[in-house]
């Protein structure tokens, strides 16, 4: 009896240990599993695994009780309010931890805000909406057995949730600010409850089910996730059992099909009946939403049809706020929605006779696109009017090209909302599950923009025909969506990417299709994006300055590029935006020329040294320089802002510059663990480089060669040793000018060398600034690491590509306080679309550093007769703002609202002017312009951060080539718009 005791004993103590130490591996692996992002190939490899599984990502079956504790299916918890559902296996849950990843989520007993996911972009419930759309095209995707497993999910608990979900979720202001995105989830978000009919069809499936064993997956999935496509299967399933079936059965069946096509029938308006139940009777929107369900019958043409469905669409978006309840908010949401389904149907039905009706389809189509979200209230506002002009029954070609482009801009508003809104989490899929890249093309297909594209297109083959002169890009098709952005001419390898390009290898002979092009885009023959950016970034600015031909096309125009994709290609963009892509072999001899009689050097440029001055080796306040010092002893950034702050003091802040000098006395220093200074390795490296160029080594051996070393260049400046004169001398200017020591104010540290801004040569861009700074400490790390920013291959490879010395780099600092701006951006006092010189082009973005880095700003044009033309709105997601404490902090947009107001716009015109006024003719200014600024706004107030000259490749700009393929001047040629098409 003791034996027996004591081997108790030992049992449930070793029991005991083998549980602490099962529990202390889990807990660890647990930690691990949260530390550590999952690589997306071994995500790939659980999906595959989750599709064959038949419970798929799902653990088990468990009540969920109410108070966050879970019991088996048999037990219970003695609470009414309790779900049953699938747990999730815990690779899922770590993968939600470790990667933000969220695989086959169930709803119900879902936190609500974490759902809604905010400060993650909402993240969270995108994801649950592209996993809908995965599995709709992929025979469940990670469900593939897991729809089938039974108990997993109820579509009633599903619903409850989705309705409670948007009591929470639709308040006034999140309608206004994400409008868009809520409407959109409604379509995915199961919340509209049974009526009679789903009852009706859950009780038959269930019955037929019990009768046909077969039919029980079937019926598992429209009890648990029903579709469209699931009548289809239904009717398939009926056709091939029809031998075995009584008329009884038989009969259920097509009672069943029936109702599922009522129920998934959107033309029937007796369906709106609910939606405009839950209208208080006072609000303002319920007696014209029920005139028009009761007149929609009598409506006898789908273009009536069409209008009065685009017309209570926005209806809906302009007054769903009138409403208190959330639910009745949810209602319209729905009934917008399937509105929509309406429209589309009756768009395919309504065929345009004459020009004039195909401008009303583009009038109503954009107006649909509006009250459906893809559009903001205030950018259909400053359209409408050009759209819905009083139209004779001729009209000037120029007219009609302006209202081509206007339809083209909304085309483009409106799928750039889709990507803002989707891109992230499309490109984080896309990594283990490329069939994610098909969901925005799904959304923009199947909304209002589909219609818009197409009649778009149509109107741009008819201006092609007008014109005589259209685009020629490999035949593919609606070509109207491209439009040339820089002009220039190529020939090269053709690589087509979408998605992420950030981690693409980029060569410099290549031409390159992108969805969004890198931050850091090095040198390339050509380019074309989707996601152009500003016109005025950095990147379209070197663009521009060395004759890169560079266009902007369409999500649906890269998809049928790829199959070109490694192809060699001749490319061109002429001055006023005419695109020619075609395959080398097919070039014309005038075409072959260009690149006969093209000589590289005699198109570069020669940086000039004899000018500088690097006797200065003392820091220097910002007043004391001014443009004529540029080249000298310092860039032309601080010594352009120099001359700002005389001729505009109030608009500039106070600055230090770093000169020349003090950077060419340190790189006297030896060189760490080596007996040669800094510059005489710099002049060795460009001396053996010349050596191995004669000796006839191959150009790209020669600049592997010449990048290496100035990787080791750069790697020794960043840990370089600050002489004792130039720390004392910075935190004296610090103290004297700034007011305070170095570290107590937060500043930016601005790259500025002799390369930039010469007369033919940007150079916009290319080299570091260190953005709010505040640390003593990494204030001198950013001297350092500006210090090597122009030895990166980046920086050196544009050099060479336009230089004839590259080599002879000479790098200031500008040092500014750090101004937290409310937007910022570029002005360029040009047309640079129109070129008329009296126009001013302008970008804007959100918060700092904005339109300079390829965001897609906000970008006008102030014409010079007074009139400001939108042409694009802003669809970047986050913006950058300026912490008191340093570093950066990001931001989530919307874009119910406008970046510049219209006394934001007068501000600019007005700066603009002044610019064009004093700075030709003052101190060193050697050009009377145009001038490229860059800008922001903080407390009502301009602040001015840089003025360059604007610089335009003129062999391009002029190229009788480049001319001969740009529509010919049709401003005398009028069009008949009742003429048939």
């Amino acid at each position: 009896m003791q034996f027996f005791k004591f081997g108790l004993f030992l049992r449930v103590h070793i029991n005991i240990g083998l549980s602490f130490i099962t529990g202390i591996i889990c807990f660890l692996t647990s930690i691990s599993l949260q530390a550590q992002t999952v690589d997306p190939a071994v995500i790939k490899a659980r999906i595959e695994s989750y599709k064959i599984d038949a419970r798929g990502p799902y653990r088990d079956i468990r009540w969920f009780c109410k108070d966050g504790t879970t019991v088996a299916p048999h037990e219970s918890c003695g609470d009414p309010a309790a779900v049953q559902r699938a747990r999730m296996k815990d690779d899922v849950i770590a993968l939600g931890e470790s990667n933000h990843i969220y695989l086959g989520q169930i709803l119900s007993t879902t936190d609500k805000e974490e759902f809604w996911d905010e400060e993650n972009g909402n993240s969270r419930i995108k994801q649950y909406e592209l996993g809908k759309y995965l599995q709709s095209i992929d025979d469940g995707w990670v469900l593939r057995k897991g729809q089938y497993y039974r108990g997993a999910y109820q579509v009633e608990d599903e619903e409850t949730w989705g309705i409670d979900f948007y009591k929470w979720l639709i308040t006034r202001e999140r309608l206004e600010h994400k409008f868009f995105l809520i409407r959109q989830t409604a379509r995915d978000i199961a919340h509209r409850g049974d009526d009679d009919k789903t009852l009706n069809i859950r009780a038959i499936s269930k019955t037929l089910s019990e009768s046909f064993p077969d039919f029980m997956d079937l019926r598992v999935k429209i009890h648990g996730q029903p579709t469209a496509d699931d009548v289809g299967q239904v009717v398939k399933f009926r056709d091939a059992h029809q031998s075995k079936l009584s008329s009884e059965k038989l009969s259920e069946f097509n009672e069943l099909i029936r109702d599922m096509k009522s129920i998934y029938d959107t033309r029937d308006l007796v369906t709106f009946c609910p939606y405009l139940d839950a209208l208080p009777t006072s609000n303002a929107m319920k007696a014209p939403l029920t005139n028009f369900v009761d007149d929609y019958v009598t409506l006898n043409s789908p273009m009536s049809r069409a209008m009065a469905l685009a017309d209570n669409i926005m209806v809906v978006r302009e007054n769903i706020n009138s409403v208190k309840s959330p639910v009745a908010k949810l209602h319209l949401l729905d009934m917008s929605l399937r509105l929509e389904e309406l429209f589309l149907v009756e768009m395919s039905s309504w065929h345009a006779i004459t020009i004039s009706d195909l401008l009303d389809k583009i009038c109503y189509e954009g107006l649909a696109a509006t009250g459906a979200g893809f559009l903001e209230k205030w950018e259909w506002d400053r359209i409408v009017d050009k759209l819905s002009l009083q139209r004779d029954e001729e009209i000037p070609m120029v007219n009609l090209q302006d209202l081509f482009e206007t339809g083209r801009h909304m085309l483009e508003w409106g799928t750039g909302m889709v990507r803002a809104e989707y891109g992230d989490v499309v490109n984080q899929y896309a990594q283990f599950e490329p069939l994610s890249r098909q969901f925005l093309d799904d959304r923009i297909r199947s909304s209002a923009l589909l219609p818009l594209g197409e009649s778009v297109s149509a109107l741009g083959n008819i201006l092609a025909r007008e014109d005589k002169v259209s685009n020629n890009v490999l035949g593919i098709k609606d070509q109207g969506f491209i439009r040339g952005l820089n002009p220039g001419y190529a020939r090269g390898e053709l690589v087509v990417i979408s998605g992420d390009a950030e981690n693409v290898d980029i060569a410099p002979n290549k031409i390159y299709v992108f969805e969004r092009p890198p931050s850091g885009l090095k040198p390339v023959a050509g380019i074309a994006t989707v996601s152009e950016g500003s016109l005025i970034s950095h990147i379209q600015l070197l663009a521009r300055n060395l004759g890169i031909p560079n266009a902007a096309l369409s999500g649906q125009n890269l998809e049928a590029l790829k199959k070109y994709s490694g192809k060699e290609i001749f490319y061109a963009v002429s001055p006023r935006g005419t695109v020619v892509m075609k395959k080398a072999e097919d070039m014309s001899a005038p075409e072959r020329a260009l690149f006969k009689v093209k000589s590289r050097a005699e198109e570069k440029i020669r940086v000039p040294v004899d000018k500088l001055d690097l006797s200065q080796t003392h820091v220097l306040d910002l007043r004391t320089v001014n443009a004529s010092h540029s080249g000298k002893i310092c860039g032309p950034k601080a010594a352009n802002l120099g001359q700002l702050k005389s001729l505009f003091p109030d608009h500039v802040v106070e600055g230090i510059v770093i000169p020349f000098g003090i950077f060419r006395k340190h790189m006297d220093q030896l060189m760490p663990g080596q007996s040669i200074s800094y510059w005489n390795f710099l002049q060795n490296t460009f001396q053996q480089a010349e050596q191995l160029t004669t000796e006839g080594k191959p150009p790209t051996d020669v600049e592997s060669f010449t990048l290496n070393q100035l990787a080791i260049l750069q790697l020794a400046i960043k840990t370089m040793k600050f002489t004792d004169d130039f720390i004392g001398d910075l935190n004296l200017m610090f103290q004297t000018i700034l007011g305070t020591g170095i570290g107590k104010l937060p500043v930016f540290v601005r790259s500025d060398t002799n390369m930039e801004d010469l007369k033919d040569f940007t150079g916009a861009g290319l080299n570091l600034t260190v953005f709010n700074v505040l640390d003593k400490d990494k204030i001198m790390q950013a001297i350092r690491d500006v210090w090597a920013s122009p030895y990166t291959d980046r920086s050196f490879k544009w050099r060479q590509h336009y230089l004839l010395n590259p080599e002879n780099v000479f790098p200031s600092i500008l040092i500014i306080p750090s101004v937290n701006n409310e937007c910022s951006g570029v002005m360029v006092t040009k047309g640079v679309q129109t070129g008329r010189t009296d126009d001013n082009t302008i970008a804007f973005s959100r918060g700092v550093g904005g339109a300079v880095d390829g965001q897609s700003a906000e970008s006008w044009v102030l014409q010079g007769n007074g009139d400001n033309k939108l042409m694009a709105p802003s669809r970047e997601p986050t913006y950058k703002v300026l912490p008191l404490s340093g570093g950066t902090e990001t931001v989530r947009a919307t874009f119910d609202e406008r970046i510049l107001s219209l006394e934001k716009l007068k501000m600019l015109r007005s700066m603009a002017g002044e610019v064009r006024r004093k700075l030709p003719g003052s101190t060193g200014i050697e050009t009377s312009g145009p001038f490229d600024m860059e800008l922001g706004f903080k407390d009502g107030k301009i602040w001015l951060f840089q003025v360059r000259p604007f610089v335009e490749n003129k062999n391009a700009t002029v190229s009788d080539y480049l001319e001969s393929i740009s529509p010919k001047n049709t401003a005398s040629v009028n069009i008949k718009l009742l003429e048939k098409l």
